[in-house]
This record gives structure tokens, sequence and C-alpha cells, in this order.
């Protein structure tokens, strides 16, 4: 049997779109000779729908987009993922659901058995779990067919399960002699390498061929890779898909042998080809077609502009450089030089004036020529101000340029830099983005080379850097890295050897802003923990650790 993964990027509840991508990869897969075509989770309505799955037309919609499917498509047997009404009385409305027909006959349905509540994902919200672990035969095989979560949870690579059952473990002991998986399994920094061992370890512990077929593109902050794959019985990787793009991949089961396409061979560039397909596709999928950045002669707007111009194509970029009397005069040259490496449209606007205008308004108490953190706010806000003007008057998606490391630790300012509809790099950590620029760098200078050397500094008073004010970056993203993506407490890091007063003072401003985060835009996740809805912190509370409780404040 010939099966074809179809790796497919979606648009949340454009049904259209969804169908005529399914339509054009089954009569691809019918061309390749291709007995099976199986299609992403939810490929019909797109992942994650959140709460569009409250919406009764957004189900019967969903329900009638599968019957058409089912009505057109001849020749070839489809899976793919959907979300089906529960008909009982008790338990949510919906199951997250996999079906399988051809020539418009249903040969079997399952429903996803383990419904994930952790990080980005909340299927409990929305849908009853399945408890049918039931084989099917087709083309002389007997398939166990299994939706994402379902395979994570294998007893020999887990230290500590999520749920008691194990679904594939149940499939084979059935009889499955082939399991086939439909994925949305979103990307972070190495889950790439861990899905693969885990479905190589799975395949090869239950000595039965497995088929992944993953979704790919950027929905919101959440980006999937694809990566499909197939593994033999031995837990060989037998057929493998690309990252970041749409394709069509086709294993044989029976020779154990198909197509092994390319995909990044690096971290960075595995890095910015996520971010490169997230920018795309928010910005496309939103509505737009161009956008706007705010350049300032710093690494965090050089790299941003890179995956814009990488993105959406140079010429639908506008740069915009808004110097003020605190502007260096490299950062002159080097934003000239930057737009000019990477063929974007350049814009220069002094905000001199503008902020003098702030300043004789408020007076008395502000201060144009020693500014403090007020007069520093107003220069940034002036900028996010003259940003957002050229959005509304020129259609023009805002990126801001915010890193990790800024957001973790409020190193940003509301109403300013922290403008956007997008926040590109805002789960990139300072020294990954420096590993990043220099990557670009790799065969020429496309940053230039004066922006990725000199110390990062905000420019909005005299002579500052950032470090007049943080610790080096190094030191903070290994702290930022422990408490943000590992949870782990000051005092564990305290015996790890980190400095104590560092880290009580790192986490007590990560803690101390997660009001600015919760007003920011949208960022995309390449990390393990990104802020935004996968990390749900309270902004008023006053929890500080263990070290912050005593027996006598009981």
């Amino acid at each position: 049997m010939k099966i074809a993964m179809a790796q497919m990027n979606p648009i949340i509840g454009d049904f259209n779109h969804n169908y005529g991508r399914i339509i054009a990869f089954s009569e691809k897969a019918k061309e390749r000779g291709c007995d099976l075509v199986v299609f992403p989770e939810l490929a019909v309505s797109g992942y994650p729908p959140r709460d569009l799955l409250e919406k009764p037309d957004f189900i019967e919609t969903n329900l009638t987009c599968l019957a058409r499917l089912k009505a057109h498509i001849r020749g070839i047997g489809v899976i793919c993922g959907y979300a089906e009404p529960n008909p009982g009385d008790v338990g949510n409305n919906l199951f997250n659901a996999a079906v399988h027909f051809e020539n418009g006959e249903v040969l079997h349905t399952a429903y996803k058995r383990l419904l994930p509540t952790y990080d980005v994902f909340d299927e409990r919200r929305y849908f009853e779990p399945g408890d049918d672990f039931s084989v099917y035969v087709y083309k002389g095989r007997r398939i166990g067919l299994t939706i994402c979560e379902d395979v994570w949870n294998d007893t020999d690579v887990f230290k500590r399960r999520y749920y008691r059952l194990d679904p594939v473990t149940e499939l084979v002991k059935n009889g499955a002699d082939l399991i086939l998986n439909i994925s949305a399994s979103p990307y972070h920094l190495g889950k790439k390498a861990f899905r693969q061992h885990l479905l190589s370890a799975i395949a090869r512990k239950h000595n039965v061929p497995l088929v992944m077929t993953n979704q790919v593109g950027g929905n919101d902050s959440v980006l999937f890779d694809g990566s499909s794959s197939a593994f033999g019985p031995a837990g060989e990787v037998a057929a493998r898909g690309p990252d970041f793009e749409e394709a069509l991949v086709v294993f044989d089961a029976d020779a154990l042998s198909g197509d092994l396409l390319p995909a990044s061979e690096t971290e960075p560039e595995t890095i910015l080809k996520a971010l490169i397909m997230g920018v795309r596709d928010y910005v496309r999928k939103c509505g737009f077609s161009k956008a706007v950045i705010g350049l300032s002669g710093g690494i965090d707007s050089a790299l941003t502009a890179y995956i814009a111009a990488r993105a959406l194509e140079p010429e639908n970029v506008l740069t915009v450089f808004m110097p003020s009397r605190y502007t260096s005069e490299d950062n002159f040259t080097d934003t000239r030089q930057l737009a000019d490496n990477l063929g974007v449209g350049y814009r220069e606007i002094p905000i001199d004036a503008i902020f003098s205008g702030f300043t004789t308004v408020l007076s008395p108490g502000f201060r144009e020529d020693d500014p403090g953190v007020t007069e520093q706010n107003i220069q940034a806000r002036i900028r996010g101000t003259l940003l957002m003007g050229i959005s509304n008057a020129q259609g023009h998606l805002v990126l801001s340029t915010g890193n990790k490391s800024e957001m973790a630790i409020g190193y940003s300012t509301l109403y300013g830099d922290m403008n956007g509809g997008l926040a590109v790099i805002s789960d990139v950590p300072k020294t990954l983005v420096w590993e990043l620029s220099r990557y670009i760098n790799r065969d020429g200078e496309i940053i230039p080379r004066r922006i990725i050397e000199k110390a990062p500094s905000a420019e909005l008073k005299p002579n500052q850097t950032d470090q007049d004010d943080l610790p080096p970056y190094e030191d903070l993203d290994k702290i930022l890295r422990k408490y943000i993506e590992e949870s782990t407490g000051a005092e564990a890091m305290a015996a790890a050897g980190y400095d104590p007063e560092l880290v009580a003072e790192v986490a007590a401003q990560v803690d101390r802003n997660e009001y600015k985060r919760q007003q920011a835009p949208p960022g995309l996740k390449v990390t393990s923990k990104a802020f935004g809805y996968g990390r749900r912190y309270p902004i008023a509370h006053q929890y500080r650790g263990v070290s912050g409780f005593t027996a006598g404040k009981l």
C-alpha cells in the first residue's frame, strides 16, 4: 500500500481554502499512484480553532465541507481530521475526529483519546475524549488510527506521563499492524528531534510501521513545522517531509521506503525558517500584504527587517528610521546600509521637534536636556505613534522588534516600541538574536557588521547602553531560561551556582512586568515556553517564591 502524507498549511475557518488544498493534494496523490492520502488533525477547519468551536455554524460548515469532500474525491482513500458533534447528553459537545473515507463511503472514524491541556493546548475545553480502540482492515493492513497526542504517552519514553492510558499499546493489542497518526504538533526548539525519537521508539517497540502526517504553517503565535515522517518496524526513518513548507510525501508500506526530502540541518536555519514562515502566514492570513518596521540601528530591528524581507518580499517592507539628538552618527549610516542590502523601503523621520513639543506642553517637571525614564518613554511612544500612523494611512502591519530578554524583564515601553500587530522575535533571547544574525551573514555581510558588534543601546539619553540597566545578556538569558522555560525556583538556581541576588532581581522583574506582556502584540513561539496564551500567569499577585514564605506570616 502506498500512502501519501499531505503536509498541508490550512487557514483556520477558511473552509473554501482548506477544501481546495485537500482536493489538490488528493489529486496529486492519485497521480503518484497512492492508495491512501492522509491529512493533518482538524485539516477541514485548521488547527487550533479555539473558541470558534463554540459557534454552531462553524461546526455545521465544517461538516458540510467534509460532506463535499466525500462526494467529490474518487479513486483514493482519504483520512482527514474534523470536528464531530457528540450525540450523547453527557460530556463536551464535540469530538476531535479522524475519518477514513473512499468513494463516498466512510470506512472508519476515530476520536482523539488523549486531550492535552498544557502549554498552548486547551482541548479538554472543547472536546470529549474517545474511548474506542478498534482497528479496521484496509488494503490488507490492520490499521490503528490515532490523532496527535494519542502517540505522546509511551511508557518507555516519558518518565512522567500525563495520561494513564497508552492508545498505541491498546491498538496493537487489538491487532494493529500499521499505526497512522494525524497531527497538528507545534514547533519549538528541540521538538523536531524529540518527536522523531518518540515515533521511532514507538515503531520499534511495537514492531509496526508508523506514519505521522503533521500540519505546517503559522496560526497566530503557534508555528507548525510539518516534518511528516514514516518509520519502519525497526524504528528507521523510511520517509520524511521538509520542514516549514507544504509537501506531499509518499511512503510504500510494503517496501518500507519512500521520499526523503531535504530539511533544515542546523538550529539557526530551523529557527529562521520558523520565523519567516510565521511572519508570512500571520501577515497574509490576517489580510495584510505589507509591513512597516522601525529601524534603530540596533540588532533586534535589523533581524526583524531581514525576516520580514524574506517572508513578504522586499518591496512589501517599509523601514522607518526615527533619529533624535541622542542617535549616534553610525546609526544613520547603518540603517541606510541595512535597508539597501535587504532591498526594502526606507524613510527617515526625525523626532526632536515632536519631543520638544511634548516636553513643552508637559512642563514643568519634564526635561528634554536631562531625560529620565518618563522622557525616555515619551520618545519611544512618539516612534510607536508614527509607525501606527503609517500603518493606518498605508495599510502596513507594524512589526515590533523587542526580543524575549527585553520582554521578560520589562525593558520596553508600553504604547511605544511594544506597538504593533506582531512581535516577531519576542520569543528569541538576545543571545540567540546575535547567533541568528551571525548565521545570516555566514556567506557575506547582509546585516552590517557594526550593528552586530556594537553595544546594545536604546539611545534615549546621552551615552546610554543596555548594560547600564541590565546584567550581561549571557548571564540574563541563562537565568531567564531556567526561570521561564524550566520553572526553576530561585533557591534551586542559587544551589546550582547562580548569583542569588541577581536571580532574585531578575525573577522579580519578570513577575512585575506581566501586565506589560498581556498588552503586547502576539509573538511567534520558538521556545518551549513563550509569553502569551501558553504561559498563564496572574497580573495581580504577591507570590515571591519559597523564600518569600515564613511560618510567622501564615
